[in-house]
């Protein structure tokens, strides 16, 4: 009888401990790593720095350049390394993607030309599940969130006075790469769900959230009025992608989420402000992603200082907005992001 009780409390701790192994917490971090940490003295070793300290499991990176034929990917892998951490990346432009599971396989999904934005894609094997990783860094030309502000969306030089007409607005807009890059991932991204794949894509958009540009906030922010239904974030949640930030926090006025442009102490102003006479905080950087049965949202963070550029002005931010502060040194112009979801196979 013993020898029984003895068999049956082995399978059950068996069971158990199989359950356990069936759940998994994955932390996803978006990071605009500006021109690789070369604008900010000790930026790179920054970067090193808060990746470890995010506990990031995988890392959508923007403004990968490759610089003096170094290879960035490699870059990472070694200086990670070095501090104790296993990561895994492949060589890439413009957009990049650094994972602690291992990458099955990458490709330039929308390739950088012209510089007018790109989407890399990678599938990594998490413990047997397979995930489409997707990093975006999209056109930054033609960046309409800057005529209501009354500047240029290109030359960024002053307008006579603010643009609020929707559809110049929007036609400016649609003149970008943005929407082609945008429609590029949601065909491959469906593809990937077919499959049954787990599917993220973390990114700066250099476009805002039609979830931030409402009536509770169109005298707000030098928005001017505007209440605008920003043609990218529409087309995701269209195609039933959702906003991890708005997922938790759904008010833009207590919440604002602004990602750029942030403060940097050790930058000029005038390197961090490209509309000095106006408050042009959005929030460009975002991390989408496809809702599947076993995957939830557990939190949302934004990494980087509570500070940003208004007006010409460093301004700390009063909102309720959640911040990982910086370590030491902050390696951007932009803050990044860090979206923590638990995982049941």
């Amino acid at each position: 009888m013993n020898k029984i009780v003895l068999i049956i409390a082995i399978l059950l701790t068996s069971v158990g401990c199989n359950s356990k192994k069936r759940e998994a917490e994955l932390r996803v971090m978006q990071f605009n790593i500006w021109q690789e940490g070369t604008q900010v003295k000790k930026g790179y070793p920054a970067i090193i720095d808060e990746i470890i300290r995010a506990k990031a499991d995988i890392i959508a990176l923007s403004e990968v350049r490759n610089y003096k034929e170094q290879n960035l990917s490699e870059r990472l892998i070694v200086s990670l390394k070095e501090k104790g951490f296993t990561y895994y990346s492949l060589k890439s432009q413009d957009s990049g993607i650094l994972s602690r599971y291992p990458i099955i396989s990458q490709e330039a999904l929308y390739p950088v030309k012209n510089d007018q934005g790109s989407v890399t894609k990678a599938l990594i094997d998490m413990d047997g599940t397979t995930i489409a990783f997707y990093s975006a860094h999209l056109d930054y030309r033609n960046c309409a969130l800057y005529l209501p502000r009354g500047y240029d969306g290109s030359t960024w030089e002053k307008l006579d006075k603010p643009i609020t007409d929707l559809k110049i607005i929007e036609e400016e807009n649609l003149n970008s790469k943005r929407d082609e890059a945008i429609q590029v991932f949601i065909v491959d991204a469906k593809q990937e769900l077919s499959k049954g794949n787990l599917v993220f894509l973390g990114g700066d958009f250099n476009e805002p959230s039609h979830r931030d540009w409402i009536d509770a906030n169109k005298h707000l922010y030098d928005h001017n009025g505007v209440i605008m239904q920003w043609n990218n974030t529409v087309a995701l949640e269209s195609a039933g992608f959702k906003d991890t930030y708005r997922e938790i926090y759904p008010n833009p006025v207590s919440h604002p989420g602004f990602t750029y442009p942030a403060n940097n102490p050790l930058v000029s102003i005038e390197k961090l402000a490209w509309s000095p006479e106006a408050d042009d905080r959005d929030r460009i950087d975002f991390i989408f992603y496809q809702p599947m049965g076993g995957l939830s949202l557990k939190s949302v963070s934004i990494i980087g200082p509570d500070e940003s550029i208004a007006r010409n002005q460093r301004i700390k931010e009063t909102s309720q907005d959640p911040f990982m502060l910086p370590i030491d040194v902050w390696p951007s112009d932009h803050k990044a992001l860090l979206a923590v979801f638990n995982w049941k196979k």
